[in-house]
């Protein structure tokens, strides 16, 4: 399993350059009724809820997405960094009635990092800027989440399945799994 403090670097990473090459907050984005900010508002918007109910831990406040996505942004993560970067985080106990209890770090890497992971296709396309997920990891995370499918669309947090060629790379079938069309892209003006 990777390090969790590795792979929220890597991600967030990526996420970050995507982020610094944003032009245009207001693009629109391949989630229904999303822009370039509200991809960005999301991944700011739950995790320091996520961690208060889940392990009492409180991630300082940054900028507001509203005034300043790329700030807000790196608020975040470099929060988030510290916190996986310290190594009392894999002691920190983590509860969730839907996952049980597991580490904080795993619990970050689990559905956070994940998140970032996923979203950065989003922040992409709504910004015109190009990115390739890594095939391997997009396989692990497709193979972890078929088995959920009834679940997770029940959760209201994926839209309904797009379907995609037999023949499609993974990346394409991990997007259309998730609710997202492989081909979209930015109407532009």
């Amino acid at each position: 399993m990777p390090d969790p403090a590795d792979r929220h670097r890597r991600h967030a990473g990526t996420f970050s350059t995507l982020v610094s090459g944003t032009g245009d907050w207001d693009a629109p984005a391949p989630v229904a009724g999303w822009t370039a900010r509200d991809v960005v508002d999301h991944l700011v918007g739950w995790l320091p809820g996520f961690l208060a109910a889940g392990a009492d831990v409180r991630l300082p406040a940054g900028p507001s997405v509203a005034d300043d996505p790329a700030g807000a942004w790196d608020a975040q993560v470099r929060s988030v960094q510290r916190l996986l970067d310290d190594p009392d985080s894999a002691e920190i106990p983590f509860a969730d009635p839907h996952t049980g209890e597991l580490p904080l770090d795993q619990a970050i890497d689990l559905f956070y990092t994940s998140d970032v992971f996923l979203h950065a296709w989003d922040l992409a396309r709504a910004t015109g800027q190009s990115l390739h997920l890594d095939a391997d990891e997009c396989a692990a995370m497709l193979a972890g989440m078929e088995p959920y499918d009834e679940l997770m669309r029940s959760s209201g947090q994926y839209g309904p399945r797009v379907a995609v060629a037999d023949d499609a790379c993974v990346q394409d079938r991990l997007l259309g799994f998730i609710g997202r069309d492989p081909a979209w892209s930015a109407p532009r003006g």
